[in-house]
């Protein structure tokens, strides 16, 4: 492990973290991130500097091992039909229980199934929970092991076939052996997109904790019966500008939710592999998230299959 100090969002000017959050979700490329940064290079640093500076440092921020004994753990493959025939995802489960366990599905950002979010699932399972995360990018060979690699490929999904595959998913999940057929669904940006969506269409999901990810149509929001934990950054404009419109077809759709927007955050502050991690927001985030968890998926009736 790494002795240099974790930097921290506030270490960048906010340009840069603009610039950084259009690069990852696609608006410029490397090149024009460059570019941009160039303006903010000063003394030793320089733009390409400052972009691995931004970039996620995986085995540093890694919580929990794979092969942790107190889990049990694996990558299967799953049938989905109305996707791209086959699914492939990483299950957890806790290796001790004492009876079934509630379900959760756990949706990555916009690079697939990466060591950040596959650490995310061990750390759901040591919660008490069944955890599934499933790759968007096993069709075109899974998680290529390379952030930009990555985000290159996940644009040439057919993302209706990937809603079809994560729906799949959460079926399989809903099935899994040691379940106690209650779930909920947690992701981080276009996870939390994810969720949002997968509320919108599986009427036995029982939570979701969408981290800020962009808002479903609000034609379907009415279809919502889990209860819901919108998690926003302060400073997000683009995912932010979907949430007013939102709200409003949550309440009028009698939708029960709550908010949590810690001040000051950035889009991505729940991941503590980047500077734009905020340790503080993304420990209360975590904590009502499993508190939503917990009181959602582990009482009341299990849900009549089909």
């Amino acid at each position: 492990m790494s002795n240099r100090p974790r930097a921290k969002a506030s270490d960048f000017d906010p340009e840069v973290l603009r610039l950084f959050d259009q690069y990852v979700h696609g608006a410029i490329d490397r090149r024009g991130f460059l570019a941009g940064a160039a303006r903010f290079a000063v003394g030793a640093a320089t733009a390409t500097g400052l972009l691995a500076a931004l970039a996620p440092r995986f085995a540093e921020a890694q919580q929990v091992k794979p092969d942790d004994p107190r889990l049990s753990a694996d990558f299967v493959e799953f049938d989905s039909p109305k996707g791209y025939g086959t699914g492939r995802g990483y299950l957890v489960k806790p290796a001790a229980t004492d009876g079934p366990l509630p379900l959760v599905l756990v949706v990555h950002e916009n690079r697939g199934l990466n060591p950040h979010i596959e650490d995310v699932t061990r750390r759901m399972a040591l919660e008490g929970f069944i955890a599934f995360a499933p790759d968007a990018l096993f069709p075109l060979g899974g998680y290529p092991g390379d952030e930009d690699a990555a985000r290159e490929l996940f644009g040439k999904l057919d993302q209706d076939k990937t809603h079809g595959d994560f729906l799949a998913a959460a079926s399989m999940l809903g099935k899994v052996e040691g379940g106690n057929g209650r779930m909920g669904v947690v992701g981080f940006c276009y996870g939390g997109a994810m969720a949002n969506f997968l509320a919108t269409r599986l009427p036995d999901l029982a939570a979701a904790a969408p981290f800020y990810g962009t808002a479903p149509p609000v034609d379907d929001v009415d279809a919502i019966k889990a209860e819901l934990l919108v998690v926003l950054a302060a400073n997000d404009d683009r995912v932010n500008a979907t949430w007013p419109a939102y709200e409003a077809a949550l309440k009028a759709a009698g939708v029960t939710h709550a908010l949590y927007q810690p001040a000051g955050t950035q889009h991505g502050f729940n991941n503590d592999t980047t500077p734009r991690y905020d340790e503080d927001a993304a420990a209360e985030a975590w904590r009502r998230t499993i508190a939503l968890f917990d009181r959602a998926l582990r009482d009341g009736p299990v849900p009549s299959a089909g």
